[in-house]
Formats: C-alpha cells, structure tokens, sequence
C-alpha cells in the first residue's frame, strides 16, 4: 500500500510520465511537472519550510497552484488551503487560528498580508520554475535528492481543508496521507479510473471535490489529470470535446448551470462515459451512459457513499427532496441516530478527517464511541442504502461556494441604525442557494446596506433585505430560529 502522497505523486510520475496533467488549456506532461515540483520542494526546503510545517496555500486554480501543491507534498509540509475569495480579515482570522509558519500566494493580484513573523513566498512564476521567497525571485533548479516527503508516516498530517463556517470562522478540517491515499483508491475504484481516462475537474482545488476526486483519484488510477483556471458554462462542451474528457468531476450547483445553459448541441461529438456528480436529466439530455450520485464531506473521508446510474433510469429517491448516497464504502461504517442524523465511523485508522485544528490542539470531534455526528439528515431504503434529505446544520451554498454565515452578519451588523441582523437563504433559479438578509430596525438604510454588500464578495451579498419585527427565537435559551426566518411578516423589502 502507499504509505504517503509523495509516494502516490512519485509512482504516477513514472507510471506514466505522458499522461496530461493541469489546466487544459495548456497542459504539461506529470513526468514533467513531477519534475519541477521536485525542484521547487528543494527550493522551499533551502528557504526554511520543513517536513510538517503548516503552509498556507492561497489562490485560484492555476498551473502554479498545482505544482506548488505537488511541491509541499514532495516537500512533506502540510498544505492548509485557503480561498482566495474570501476578504484579507477573514483570511486573517482564519490563519490566526491556523498558525502557518508560511503563506504561500499564487497570485500577485490575489495577494494577502501574513501573520507578523511568517515567511511570504509567490508562486505565480512557478509555472515558469521561478519562486519569489520574502520579495527575491528564486530560480527552480533539478534536483536528484529524495524528497523528504517519502519519509512521512500514513497518519501524519498531509493538510487542511476548510469548512463552510456557518456559525462564525470557518474551522479546518485535518486530513492525513492515509485520508487522502484511501480516498484516491475508492474513488478511483468506484468510476474505474485507467490510463485509457481523461478526467476533467474544472472546480476550485481548494475543495475536496477536484482535489480528492480529481487530482488524487486521477493519480490513483494512471489517467490524464485536466481542469481550468474558471469554470464557465458557454466554455465548458468545448474544453470537453477538445479534450477527449472521458470522466467528469462536477457537483450539483455546475450540473444546474450546464442543464440550463448549455443544449444537446453544445456537447456534440463528447466521449464522456460517466459523470460525478449528475442527475438523470444531465445524462439523458447530454448522451452520458453512466453518472454518480453520492454522499460525503470532507470530515467523513472526503467521500462515504456513491451509487452508479445508468442512463434512462430514475436517479431520484423518490418522494425525498435531495438524492441518494448509496452504499458506503468499505473502510467505514455509518447508522442513523433516534432523530435521523447522519453519522459514520472508521473501519481503518486515518479514513476520517483527524479533526477541526483549535489553535494548538486537535479536536478530533467525535463522540465517546468514535462517531463522527455529520449534522446530516438522511433515511435508509429498502435494501439498507442512505439517501440523503437535507442538511440539519445550518449551511448557505451560493455559486458552489458555502457561505460563513457568522463573517456577513458581522458585517451587516455594524450599521449601527439595525438592532440585529440575520442571514439565510431561499432557493435560487440555478440550483443553488440565494442569499436573505433579515434586519430588525427603525428602517433599512439603503446607502449603508449597499456600501456594506460591495465590500464582500459576490457570493456573499445578500440579494435582498427583509426588516421585520423581532428574530424568531427560541424561548429557552434564545437561540435563532434560522429556518423559520422565511415565515416572519416583511415590513419592508429591498433589493440589493
């Protein structure tokens, strides 16, 4: 078995050094970008980021981006992703709760300050085999050495993805070699994966989708490697066709966008064979013989249930609003607790995440008996496979990305003529979530509404404020009811 990634990235290497790997419009060879990523995990290396040492990794998907993933794996250190989108505040809360010793910036135009004291490396040459370490361009050079990264052990920290955040800052989930090795061979498993497949995961590497589904799966199974720099519906059937994609990594807010903005004529002459995630319609309309539905998180082993669809049958679960997970996978367990929670349990030490980082420590967030409480909700069919129903946490998911609750209403709560403010979300046309900001105040003051929505990126803008009188509460304790918000009578509406 593989014991770690730099392993795994290695073994793909020389496996097959011709296979297609990066951004498909100017792919590489992985023999070559194995290659300099060796190169520039020697650089980091002479420049002080050692094995296990926290990076924090900012920036959209690019050439450079994947590299300097493949690099700090080489490298050994853990790789902490972080999205770019988010405003330079939150990013700094957030990496005061990380810690990094050093921030890694793909971009120039997306560069963010460091914590006081940590080093500050560019990465938008990379591509190029040029770093800039603390403002000094540093050139990429071939090196024979091992790579330290083989040296690390299954269940050390191989990075940190984080959480959508809904009840403040978004928490890091860790993620160990033997999290990430697992999950590449059961999704690799599952969708077949061989040297004959393109995989296309156009969405950003900072999620468990591309990453763990596309990147590591693809290394898994011996296939070109492909994605974009943005996604985009009018591009998208032409990058498939030209790329001779043979297997999708989508979920469900990019399969809406494309059975909306996209025709049958769009995706003329495809060689896709199997689609994940898809819905029926996706696969009849589009000619795809094979789509995933699925259920997972990055918390529950990055993926814990899939299920295969052929074209022409009923990809749905019936009566129940959401989709069907399927059977779990084999290096895990999974029950539903009295009130229908969905919760899962490893067979094999390292298949969960190892936890949410809390400053120095490690909260492994499971229960006395090793459950991991996923905050789920779900039902069991008839032959003992989860289907999915909804999320019983309170989470907002606009244009694919989940929303930190807690960051808006900061926001917007600093208007001082509202008493209190509230986010949730209504139904959007497109599939995913649209946002609501209830208010509670005199009078919704427009201007200073408007100001604080063009402070924050687009999918964190409210698209209307709702005054009403008081915030549904509970009577106990106090707590918001989030869910009832819809319900409460408008005194006043705008739209933003």
């Amino acid at each position: 078995m593989t014991r770690n990634l730099a392993e795994l990235i290695l073994s793909a290497g020389r496996r097959r050094p011709d296979a297609r790997f990066g951004i498909a419009e100017s792919t590489w060879e992985l023999g070559r970008a194995v290659s300099a990523s060796i190169g520039a995990a020697e650089a980091l290396r002479a420049h002080g980021v050692v094995p296990g040492s926290r990076v924090a990794l900012i920036g959209g998907t690019s050439m450079s981006y994947l590299l300097a993933w493949l690099a700090l794996q080489l490298l050994g250190a853990e790789a902490a992703l972080l999205n770019p989108q988010y405003p330079d505040e939150l990013l700094a809360q957030m990496m005061s709760d990380l810690r990094p010793e050093t921030v890694i910036c793909v971009r120039r135009s997306e560069a963010h300050a460091a914590p006081a004291g940590v080093r500050h490396i560019h990465a938008d040459d990379l591509d190029q085999l040029i770093l800039s370490i603390d403002g000094t361009p540093i050139p990429i050079e071939p090196s024979s050495r091992p790579p330290l990264g083989l040296q690390r052990n299954p269940l050390d920290t191989a990075g940190y993805m984080h959480t959508s955040g809904t009840s403040g800052v978004p928490k890091f989930c860790v993620q160990t070699h033997e999290y990430f090795v697992r999950l590449g061979r059961f999704v690799a498993d599952s969708l077949c994966l061989s040297r004959a497949d393109t995989v296309l995961a156009p969405l950003p590497m900072f999620h468990i989708n591309p990453l763990g589904y596309g990147v590591v799966a693809g290394l898994t199974g011996n296939s070109d490697i492909l994605t974009v720099a943005r996604f985009s519906a009018s591009a998208f059937w032409p990058t498939v066709v030209t790329t001779g994609t043979t297997v999708l990594i989508l979920h469900a807010p990019h399969v809406a966008i494309l059975n909306r903005a996209s025709t049958e004529a769009d995706a003329r002459d495809h060689r896709v064979r199997l689609v994940f995630y898809a819905d029926g319609s996706f696969l009849s309309r589009f000619g795809v013989p094979l789509g995933v539905s699925c259920y997972g998180s990055t918390e529950a082993g990055g993926l814990s249930h899939t299920w295969i669809w052929r074209q022409g049958q009923d990809a749905s679960p019936g009566e129940v609003i959401a989709r069907y997970g399927g059977r779990c996978r084999d290096d895990l367990t999974w029950r539903l607790n009295g009130d229908g929670e969905i919760l899962v349990k490893e067979l094999q030490a390292g298949t969960l995440f190892s936890g949410y980082v809390r400053g120095a420590d490690i909260d492994t967030a499971l229960d006395e008996d090793g459950w991991f409480h996923t905050g789920d909700l779900g039902q069991i069919n008839e032959v003992g496979n989860l289907i999915f129903v909804e999320r019983a946490s309170e989470s907002i998911r606009v244009k694919g990305e989940f929303v930190p609750i807690g960051y808006v209403e900061t926001a917007f709560a600093a208007i001082d003529s509202l008493d209190e403010v509230a986010l949730w979300r209504r139904p959007g046309e497109l599939g995913d979530d649209e946002l609501i900001l209830y208010a509670v105040g005199d009078s919704l003051p427009i201007d200073d509404l408007r100001r604080t929505a063009q402070t924050l990126p687009d999918f964190m803008r409210p698209r209307a404020v709702i005054r009403v009188a008081a915030l549904p509460r509970d009577t106990g304790v106090g707590k918001l009811r989030r869910r009832e918000l819809a319900d409460s009578p408008a005194l006043d509406h705008i739209t933003l």
